[in-house]
């Protein structure tokens, strides 16, 4: 364990919101942390991650054994952005803590998702590369009434409202944690003057144009008005959401393993026995799952429409904006947007790798296998799309077949045709993706020869 459990904080001369807010980071990180781990901070500069800062400064000296260190993040928006990094630096420099300013360029215009959203999304693929083995935040209770009650009034479903987890996994990255999320901002407030700290001002938290200022700033003062302690009562709610949210997981889990078929995708017959509640649940968790946002309800309400009518022997598309549900031979495809291949030939001038879309075509030098590297030798190689009307003859006991009988075959989905790789000698096929090497390709024993291979990003569950 990370600190002593049964050490009293008491015994130590601290004021009451000082020993309030160490006691409550000391029981999260004893439940978490085991000495030596990484732990860093990611300071805004604001009052509540320099509490944060001073209070695990504080804590080293009460047995927190961590390597502790901070990450700034600039983003460039504010003229004072480096005054803030500046003042992060003295801080930390006071404190003994290393910090790591790290710069990132957001885009004002054509991001598409918006400048906050732009800037958060860049912030925290900043967090998920920082070394370390823990990330913290220094979001409290209020910020988590305040964005419960954002998501709701945004159309949110269970899991939008329960809220920012205590603890997130990120993808090869530290383990997220928000320590301070049980605690109000008076007693951070108090902290912070108990201790004479200082912080900076972001300017952007005063604009009410902006609708999360506008709640916190408006909204959230006159609620309290009526009903006091509504942030407490929110925050609690947002716990009730997210156990509801995990049983709905756990749901999505057992009827997707009752509606699983051979290929490890969702048997559409089996699907569409499921209530529509259900079957709700499970599409949402499968779309999750495959890397797609979170649907509208709107659009979940017209592909589930579609869906429970289609034949299992028919086919059938829902697009939606990160991609498409596909219905295939009687099983469902999450098929997310990908780059597009190239639409002219993408030579090969003897290259180990070509790129080819969202992936890459490997060319490996063999002896007896794949390719014979001789017969390539007459005409330009490249790599092409499908266009139609190709013929191949994969094995030589059987004649020349249409590329789009030998895909039918091999189960190749239709969206899937036009992005396979073509390997052509001059105005011969040789090798298709998936399918095979022509027969009068084929390597002889002992020569020289190449295996092609085509490596694609993953598609989760597509």
């Amino acid at each position: 364990m990370v600190g002593s459990k049964s050490r009293r904080y008491a015994e130590f001369d601290l004021p009451a919101a000082s020993q309030q807010v160490i006691q409550t980071l000391s029981a999260f990180l004893d439940a978490r942390l085991l000495p030596g781990d990484r732990l860093c901070l990611g300071l805004s500069g604001g009052r509540d991650s320099v509490v944060l800062l001073h209070a695990l400064a504080a804590m080293r000296g009460f047995g927190l054994a961590v390597d502790l260190s901070a990450v700034h993040i600039n983003h460039g928006l504010s003229a004072n952005a480096d005054t803030w990094a500046a003042f992060c630096d003295t801080v930390c420099r006071a404190l003994g803590i290393p910090l790591a300013v790290v710069g990132v360029e957001v885009p004002r215009v054509g991001c598409g998702e918006g400048l906050e959203a732009t800037a958060r999304r860049l912030r925290h693929a900043v967090f998920a590369g920082c070394d370390a083995d823990w990330l913290a935040l220094a979001h409290h209770r209020d910020d988590q009434a305040e964005t419960i009650l954002f998501r709701l009034l945004r159309g949110a479903g269970v899991g939008g409202a329960a809220g920012m987890p205590a603890e997130r996994p990120q993808d090869d990255g530290p383990r997220l944690i928000r320590p301070l999320l049980d605690l109000p901002r008076s007693l951070l407030a108090v902290y912070a003057e108990e201790n004479a700290l200082c912080w900076v001002e972001d300017e952007s938290n005063a604009d009410s144009r902006h609708r999360r200022n506008h709640l916190r700033r408006q909204v959230m003062p006159r609620i309290e008005e009526r009903f006091p302690g509504a942030a407490q009562v929110l925050a609690r709610a947002g716990r009730h959401f997210a156990e509801a949210a995990l049983l709905l997981d756990e749901l999505a889990k057992i009827d997707r393993a009752a509606a699983v078929g051979v290929q490890g995708r969702i048997d559409l017959a089996k699907f569409q026995v499921l209530s529509k509640a259900r079957a709700g649940n499970l599409l949402r968790s499968e779309l999750l799952a495959a890397g797609f946002q979170a649907p509208e309800a709107r659009w979940l309400e017209e592909a589930l429409r579609q869906l429970a009518t289609v034949g299992t022997g028919s086919e059938t598309c829902v697009a939606t904006r990160d991609g498409e549900v596909h219905v295939y031979r009687g099983e469902l495809y999450m098929v997310r947007h990908r780059p597009p291949v190239a639409d002219g030939p993408v030579p090969w001038c003897g290259e180990e790798i070509l790129p080819w879309g969202d992936g890459q075509v490997m060319l490996g030098s063999t002896q007896g296998l794949g390719i014979s590297y001789r017969l390539l030798r007459g005409a330009p190689v490249c790599l092409r799309r499908r266009l139609g009307g190709e013929r191949l003859q994969p094995d030589p006991r059987r004649p020349f077949r249409t590329l789009r009988k030998l895909l039918q075959e091999a189960g190749v989905p239709p969206w899937e045709r036009a992005r396979l790789p073509l390997l052509w000698s001059g105005d011969r096929l040789v090798w298709v993706a998936g399918i095979g090497i022509d027969a009068a390709f084929a390597c002889a024993p002992g020569e020289p020869g190449l295996v092609p291979v085509w490596e694609t990003a993953p598609q989760s569950r597509a």
